[in-house]
């Protein structure tokens, strides 16, 4: 993959797209992603409730990292999700999108995001302690971390 063949965007993709993308990598989560949630009703509330940072290739959408900043009081955000297609993991693009997602954080002074990820992830929890996330809660099959923003 040439790097300067992905094009990063923010909140640029539709629900069919979002869809079509985390049917893409529905078996690359842990449990699989079909077997948590209604697929096609979670992406329509990632289009219409949180920020996208994306990565698209050949106008695919290869990468996707999605939060809520929808809680300007607490001023904490969530990720609800990062997901990557086969064959394009491990090549930094979720670390440019997690860039984007706490850069916009910080511009929007939300002091912290939180997310969760299931604890055999180790490539996500990997990814999650470069950029200073810390676990804050253990649950069963899952650890909830989070990271203060400046």
């Amino acid at each position: 993959m040439n790097q300067e063949s992905i094009l990063y965007k923010q909140d640029k993709a539709n629900a069919d797209q979002v869809l079509n993308h985390l049917m893409n990598c529905d078996d690359e989560f842990i449990e699989t992603l079909g077997k948590k949630v209604d697929i096609k009703a979670y992406s329509m509330k990632i289009v219409h409730n949180s920020v996208t940072f994306e990565a698209w290739e050949n106008e695919a959408l290869v990468s996707l990292i999605a939060a809520y900043f929808n809680d300007p009081e607490k001023k904490s955000g969530y990720i609800t999700n990062v997901s990557t297609v086969t064959g394009k993991m491990g090549k930094g693009i979720a670390t440019r999108l997690m860039k984007q997602c706490i850069e916009y954080a910080e511009v929007n002074n939300f002091g912290e995001i939180k997310l969760e990820v299931a604890t055999a992830n180790e490539q996500a929890i990997k990814l999650y302690r470069k950029f200073n996330f810390v676990q804050l809660e253990v649950k069963p099959g899952s650890i909830i971390m989070t990271k203060i923003c400046k």
